[in-house]
């Protein structure tokens, strides 16, 4: 994922890796001719800096200043520059730090409260904003005055006069200087003059829990003395030592969501007032139900076509290690994108390579007779009729083969019909049960970088589904960073889709080969986890509401898991190796900084867990992967969330007999 959540997949031994970004230092690349020229600008901070002026055929790292047509420019993703990718062009890969060029205000802030007050002060809180290069800060206005500015989501108004009513609104602002409409408006009224609060309130008592499901628990409580001269500001709710919840007001209950199905919980509750917050109260232990089935069965692995090569992986192997019959779907990976039509990418391993009766599913030899179908194709034809269980989805495009679907998407109805003639040819249409499209990225970057705009993925989307009908699967592998997820209108193009395959995993790995350390597939944030560049929402959860967020339905979200992990090495045993840096990456059978979890299983074994994921430390390489135990908590959130189901990168990363797949299966 060049850290935006992306995926480099390797090819070996019959097919090569096309080109890949390059995680460099800013480096000129002096095999062409001249070089950039230099000029005094100002980064965001106001900061007098060198920036050199942007140029094709450079290694340009996260964090480097350019300019470009007079505006001032961050690189926020490591890449090897082309033309046609200046910076106003491809804002994945550029944020604006100053001149003109960015003119879309941010969103307007939301859900303003007023947590607590004083007879002097207003607390104020919202929800953020959200901007197409990003949020750079706050305004607090008073009855319509500008009252104060913050870069956090709280603000605390004060030299306010008691027992009088005021409103308050907030608004978002960028580096461009654009600014957002005004959020809701609130009145707030202060507490009246009197003796200054000086005392803390008393701890609440009778704290029980009224209900509880397998994702939420109920709590309700006593209402805490206020002290003399006080008032209750509102109440803390901890579940154990950590701080889950604020609430305003007098109120005496709350439902803590989010949580665990079957897990035990202590709770606590401590009450506000001006002067400060009260001791906890005692706890209350509550063990959440257990899961009722939620969320659908999908079990869905890619089959990658190059495995059949150095990795020695067929389709019969699917058999042999036990998983033909937890699977529900096969994705087959991948056919091509050229010239803005669907085309095959490897006729020897699709159709042509002949398989022997003991390589062969049904331990039959394929034949050289005139019109027979050899190779994965007729393997997978095999298997569906001994796993009549199983649907096969061809899947087009990948990291690689990703750069032709800006022409497809300039005609998507002349795209839509050569896709189904080749998905549907004669020689092999009994084998596919639809078509999944992994474009890597609309509107945004992978390896070649996209701008047919946000709705040009809605009308390939549509068009798809017009010629492939209702009969056919039409499914597509999405991005899990939100920067990606926000460039193409994913919520519009669901309607015309029967799932998203989100791809929650490479959040992080040794493409940043001095690290920090950080696991690529976590399924929540974790303390010290990187925030540049939008790094704070590189976790699976954030991208699962992201795309609840834009109405994708969550019955049409499967969860991505990766079959191997990513590692580096240099890595002190410092926190168990979490968050250290490193010196580069970890060495891996098929790609520095890559490797299948049955290696991992028996080379370094996890040693730890953080974020839903799991880690290991050993001999200064420190790995992240996922584990049967921590897919099954992978499960558990999918049964939570209502998720259609779970994917996963790919079949032959498991071990021999199933490891992995088990897992899913066994908590489906």
């Amino acid at each position: 994922m060049l850290n935006t959540a992306s995926k480099l997949r390797t090819l070996t031994s019959g097919a090569v890796l096309l080109a890949t970004l390059v995680a460099c230092s800013g480096e000129q690349d002096f095999s062409q001719e001249g070089s950039p020229s230099v000029e005094t600008s100002l980064n965001r901070a106001g900061i007098s800096s060198l920036a050199a002026s942007w140029a094709p055929n450079v290694n340009y790292s996260a964090g480097t200043l350019v300019s470009y047509g007079g505006s001032t420019y961050k690189c926020v993703q490591a890449h090897t520059s082309l033309t046609g990718w200046e910076p106003p062009n491809v804002p994945a890969l550029w944020e604006l730090q100053s001149g003109g060029g960015d003119t879309q205000a941010p969103s307007a802030p939301s859900n303003l409260t007023a947590p607590s007050k004083t007879s002097t002060s207003v607390s104020l809180a919202w929800g953020a904003s959200n901007d197409n290069v990003g949020v750079t800060g706050y305004d607090v206005y008073r009855n319509g005055s500008l009252a104060g500015n913050t870069g956090s989501t709280s603000f605390t108004v004060s030299g306010l006069t008691a027992s009088t009513a005021y409103s308050f609104s907030i608004k978002a602002k960028d580096a461009a200087g654009n600014v957002s409409a005004a959020s809701n408006t609130l009145s707030v009224t202060t507490n009246a003059a009197g003796p200054a609060c000086a005392a803390l309130p008393s701890v609440p008592g009778g704290l029980t829990s009224p209900s509880k499901s397998s994702s939420s628990v109920s709590l309700s409580w006593n209402a805490a003395s206020p002290g003399t001269n006080c008032s209750i500001a509102g109440y803390d709710i901890y579940n154990g030592s950590t701080r889950v919840a604020q609430t305003s007001g007098t109120g005496t209950s709350y439902t803590v969501s989010g949580l665990s199905a079957n897990t035990a919980y202590t709770f606590s509750v401590a009450a506000r007032n001006e002067f400060g917050a009260s001791s906890k109260s005692s706890g209350v232990s509550v063990t959440t139900s257990p899961n009722s089935g939620g969320g659908g069965k999908i079990i869905l692995g890619y089959f990658a076509q190059w495995g059949v090569y150095g990795r020695n992986y067929h389709v019969k192997n699917i058999v042999t290690s036990g998983s033909a019959s937890k699977l529900t779907h096969i994705n087959y990976a991948f056919g091509n994108v050229t010239n803005g039509q669907c085309v095959l990418g490897d006729t020897y391993a699709d159709y042509d390579r002949a398989y022997t009766a003991a390589e062969s599913v049904d331990g039959v030899a394929d034949t050289w007779d005139t019109g027979a179908l050899r190779g994965s194709f007729n393997q997978l034809r095999k298997l569906k009729k001994a796993y009549p269980n199983i649907k096969v989805i061809f899947s087009f495009g990948g990291w690689t083969w990703s750069g032709g679907f800006a022409q497809a998407a300039a005609n998507p109805a002349a795209f839509a019909e050569s896709c189904y003639k080749l998905v549907e040819d004669p020689r092999w249409a009994d084998v596919f049960d639809g078509i999944d499209i992994d474009w890597e990225y609309p509107n945004a970057c992978g390896l070649s970088c996209d701008t047919s705009g946000p709705d040009a993925y809605v009308r390939l989307m549509a068009a798809l589904r017009a010629r492939f009908g209702s009969s056919n699967l039409v499914t597509a592998a999405v991005p899990a960073g939100a920067a990606n997820i926000n460039a193409a209108n994913y919520g519009a193009a669901a309607q015309y889709l029967d799932w998203y395959n989100v791809m929650s995993y490479d959040f992080f790995g040794a493409f940043n080969a001095q690290g920090p350390t950080a696991p690529h597939s976590a399924l929540y944030s974790w303390p010290g986890m990187p925030t540049a560049n939008g790094q704070d929402k590189f976790y699976t959860d954030a991208a699962i509401q992201l795309f609840k967020s834009k109405g994708v339905p969550a019955s049409k979200l499967l969860i991505g898991v990766g079959f191997y992990g990513r590692g580096w090495t240099g890595v002190s045993g410092t926190n168990g190796g979490l968050n250290q840096p490193a010196t580069g990456a970890a060495q891996g059978t098929y790609e520095p900084g890559i490797e299948d979890y049955k290696v991992l299983k028996q080379t370094c074994p996890a040693t730890g867990t953080v974020a839903g994921t799991a880690y290991a430390l050993c001999n200064g390489n420190w790995w992240s992967y996922d584990t049967p135990a921590t897919i099954a908590t992978k499960m558990t959130y999918k049964k939570d969330q209502s998720l259609g189901g779970a994917f996963f990168w790919e079949l032959s990363g498991d071990t021999a007999n199933g490891e992995l797949i088990n897992a899913l299966y066994n908590n489906r």
